[in-house]
């Protein structure tokens, strides 16, 4: 049986079965035999970025229980992944990266040379820092024991991306069915989930038991957590208030005690919960400078900080906690139970001064513009609540006023770039949700962002999926145009001065997409109740001509609850 074959029918038996793509020479083998086995969906993209960011999306919606397939040929299409490889990295995303490489003959080898075959280049070198697991595969009998070994690793622990890069030559060879059988038969070696230590879990009973202002942060780590929506419900119900951060935000239903996303760009009644409470139980997150502004000494100022994370690296890193523990979210979920015994000191007060300031602080910081972004959310919360949508967001402003913002209803979820924050992320990384997912897609994206992998606009055209693009077109760079406001006198080269951006609206049209473009509140209003009954590719370009602010944000230095602009009374 040839290689490519046999790797075809190994991925069909562990459901690996969607493929992103962009044809070249030294993938062809492994497309025609994904193709002639009639159980893949094979989508053929316009760039590998893209495809690396649509099999990303469809791990993302499945929470990390779904692996899809990213393809690129040797040489630029293989670095032309590389992005999309380590937005997977940073936020713990498992996905297959398949590169085609030269024949084994024309490898360079240890030769003092820069290349050998065509578009030859050491891929495995190159991503070896941003995945779990890289290798190339030089003899054929290596083959389905590696892709064994990666697709094992890809789910195992903190998941994460795994890269296999094949030569020509390997991907013809003959492998034998016996061979095939066994490795069929062998199952994935995925790491069971950490156990917690019980220890560790009778010293934060303690805490909670003396705690009389307690918060919860809940982290990227614990998104996709199976028992955290549960687990805050009952929080929720026993009156214990809890935060999130980004990453965190993408699967958090907000519940009353819910007071939103902490950090930079985080709400202000979430950064007050955070400086004001007396025990911080922080679950998955890392605690990054975003997170916790600059002056870490200053971080939960009046709290025992508590970390549960299921990397012991990421533990006492920036931020010394009271109490770390290294455990899987999910397994610490279901192995600290909250009850009415839990926090017997609970303040009753506390709630209601965080209810208090949040409902002090829940105003539109747009006022003065013409369309609001605060006016955006709102609208889509109403429109969309009880609806299933996944949002997916690109970096820019645009990506924090929906942080800020969007509150989710119980089948809902929203999708960031986190840790890598690429800008182009979120078109096609869209995709690969709606081909996972039967729910409605909103694109939240921007004019910067939406230009960087804009060719997948005729992909969605071809596939006609139910996606709705938000176009915040503020013409311009916002989010370091503000920056530049900040810290160069206003000086925004290559912001505003050598920027610019076209029609998105005749762009989509062009590509055979229904697109509206409006300019005042009313057209807005009426362009976002459309998205409920429109089936469909859709784009709605929203003009916001001078919107570069993101409010409230945090300066540099400046302690986590002392944002911009400062709130009043």
């Amino acid at each position: 049986m040839k290689a490519s074959d046999a790797l075809a029918k190994f991925l069909i038996a562990h459901q690996v079965q969607t493929c992103f793509e962009l044809v070249g020479g030294m993938i062809t083998h492994l497309l025609d035999s994904f193709a002639e086995s009639e159980q893949f969906n094979i989508v053929s993209m316009h760039h590998e970025q893209s495809a690396a960011f649509a099999a990303e999306g469809v791990a993302r919606q499945s929470k990390g229980k779904v692996v899809a397939v990213a393809m690129g040929t040797s040489g630029p299409g293989a670095t032309n992944l590389i992005t999309g490889i380590g937005s997977c990295w940073f936020d713990s995303v498992p996905c297959l990266f398949i590169t085609g490489q030269v024949n084994t003959r024309e490898l360079k080898g240890d030769r003092a040379i820069r290349q050998q075959g065509f578009q030859e280049l050491n891929i495995v070198e190159v991503a070896q820092s941003l995945t779990k697991y890289a290798v190339r595969v030089d003899y054929v009998d290596d083959l389905l024991p590696a892709l064994h070994t990666a697709l094992s690793l890809a789910l195992s622990g903190r998941q994460g991306p795994v890269l296999l890069d094949i030569p020509n030559d390997i991907q013809r060879a003959e492998i034998s069915e016996d061979m095939l059988e066994q490795w069929l038969n062998k199952p994935l070696d995925i790491d069971v989930q950490l156990e917690t230590n019980s220890n560790n879990l009778k010293q934060l009973n303690e805490l909670c038991k003396q705690a009389q202002r307690p918060l919860i942060c809940i982290g990227g780590g614990a998104r996709w957590a199976d028992a955290m929506n549960s687990w805050l419900s009952v929080a929720d119900s026993l009156g214990i208030p809890y935060v999130s951060t980004l990453m965190g935000h993408e699967r958090v239903t907000a519940g009353h005690c819910y007071f939103n996303m902490i950090g930079s760009y985080g709400n202000r009644e979430a950064n007050w919960a955070v400086q004001n409470c007396d025990l911080l139980i922080v679950v998955g997150a890392r605690l990054d400078v975003r997170q916790t502004g600059a002056d870490i000494d200053d971080f939960a100022r009046n709290a025992r900080v508590v970390q549960i994370d299921i990397d012991p690296n990421q533990l006492n890193n920036r931020v010394q906690a009271d109490l770390s523990i290294c455990a899987t979210a999910d397994r610490f979920f279901r192995e600290f139970t909250l009850n009415s015994d839990s926090f017997p000191k609970l303040d009753k007060t506390w709630l209601t001064e965080l209810v208090e300031f949040r409902e002090k602080s829940q105003f539109n910081e747009y006022a003065d513009w013409t369309i609001s972004a605060s006016d955006v959310f709102k609208k889509l919360n109403n429109t969309l609540e009880n609806h299933a949508v996944d949002y997916v967001c690109d970096v820019g402003n645009h990506q924090m006023w929906a942080a800020q913002s969007l509150r989710l209803t119980s089948n809902q979820a929203v999708h960031y770039s986190g840790g890598m924050g690429a800008m182009g992320f979120a078109l096609p990384t869209a995709l690969g949700v709606a081909i996972q997912s039967q729910n409605k897609v909103v694109v939240i994206t921007g004019d910067g962002s939406l230009q960087i992998n804009i060719q997948e606009l005729d992909t969605l055209s071809r596939l006609g999926l139910d996606i709705v693009i938000i176009v915040m077109n503020n013409s311009m760079l916002g989010m370091v145009k503000n920056f530049q406001d900040m810290y160069f006198n206003g000086r925004d080269q290559s912001t505003k001065k050598g920027y610019s951006s076209p029609s998105f609206t005749h762009i989509a049209m062009a590509y055979g997409i229904e697109a509206h473009r409006v300019t005042t509140y009313l057209e807005m209003d009426e362009a976002l109740g459309m998205i409920t009954s429109h089936k469909g590719p859709l784009l709605i370009e929203i003009m916001m001509d001078g919107a570069a602010e993101c409010r409230p944000r945090l300066a540099f230095g400046s302690k986590l609850d002392e944002q911009f602009p400062k709130l009043n009374g």
